[in-house]
């Protein structure tokens, strides 16, 4: 059975957010709370931490920011904002499908444009190509990025992880959409896992996939599981790959992140593979500020 999701219509006192120990010093969510509702969303662990539910609860109750461009309008607006990169979904995805509904991704956007502020956007939603036209304007007047999650084409992969994602060909044909507008597109393979989706022939599908979409960068990161993110993850194994629980205990028994002797190979192999592909910028037509000061870009 489907479950329902509940949408909150709630203003939001301040828009952007601080953030610290990423290469974004704010970030921006229309929307808190996701119906895209991964396994594996590292976002359960600060649920968590803030005591809200980060099981299967996860995603079934979502805070609608209706006031969220106009406060971003005025903090904007400050004489002391000094133009920082923001990083536009960094906590839940700005183009989820209540996106379609209130459009305040779009409406940040726009007041982003207004401001000639650069920004990048983290989506999984194909969304993003209604508003190709208001990323171009702002591709126009500051440095603006989006990244696709993209982490595997496996379609079993896919739906037993991403439940409430689009298909991962049509987030790939969501790139193309944007590069093809001359908006700067690259995909990120992450969460890979280990076991499940770090294959050769399915990191090279990904890869080769990004290529056709011309994709101007790629770059790929392996699953980590905090506390939080780690106990619903675990239930997906068990319920979906039983034979690899027992396997996934020892990996992560010293803590959230794996090694590098067991994520360096898989990395690697997606850098060498980028070689191989030659995945770079081949934009026909490159949307770009004008000369000025020095643009921040967001690093993934």
């Amino acid at each position: 059975m489907a479950m329902q999701t509940e949408y909150r219509e709630e203003p939001c006192n301040s828009a952007l957010n601080p953030v610290k120990g990423m290469d974004f010093k704010w970030s921006l969510n229309p929307y808190m709370g996701c119906a895209h509702r991964c396994s594996f969303c590292y976002v359960r662990a600060f649920e968590r931490r803030a005591d809200r539910p980060s099981d299967d609860r996860y995603g079934m109750s979502i805070r609608v920011k209706v006031n969220v461009a106009s406060v971003l309008r005025a903090e904007l607006a400050r004489p002391s904002w000094r133009r920082e990169l923001v990083s536009v979904g960094a906590a839940t995805d700005p183009y989820q499908p209540i996106e379609g509904r209130y459009r305040l991704t779009r409406a940040c956007i726009q007041a982003f444009v207004d401001a000639r502020n650069p920004f990048g956007i983290i989506t999984r939603g194909t969304l993003i190509v209604r508003d190709i036209d208001v990323l171009q304007e702002a591709s126009r007047r500051a440095n603006v990025s989006v990244h696709f999650s993209v982490p595997t084409l496996d379609l079993d992969v896919w739906r037993k992880t991403e439940p409430g994602t689009a298909p991962p060909r049509q987030r790939m044909h969501a790139v193309k959409r944007l590069v093809d507008a001359g908006i700067k597109a690259t995909v990120g393979m992450a969460p890979i896992l280990p076991g499940i989706s770090d294959r050769p022939e399915q990191l090279e599908a990904v890869v080769r996939a990004a290529r056709e979409a011309g994709a101007t960068s790629i770059w790929a990161g392996v699953l980590h599981l905090r506390e939080g993110t780690r106990e619903h993850f675990m239930q997906c194994l068990a319920r979906h790959w039983p034979e690899e629980r027992e396997r996934y205990e020892r990996l992560y028994a010293r803590g959230p992140y794996l090694r590098p002797n067991v994520t360096m190979p898989v990395t690697d192999q997606v850098k060498r593979l980028r070689q191989v592909y030659g995945i770079a910028d081949r934009r026909r037509m490159r949307l770009e500020p004008p000369p000025g000061p020095v643009q921040m870009k967001l690093a993934m």
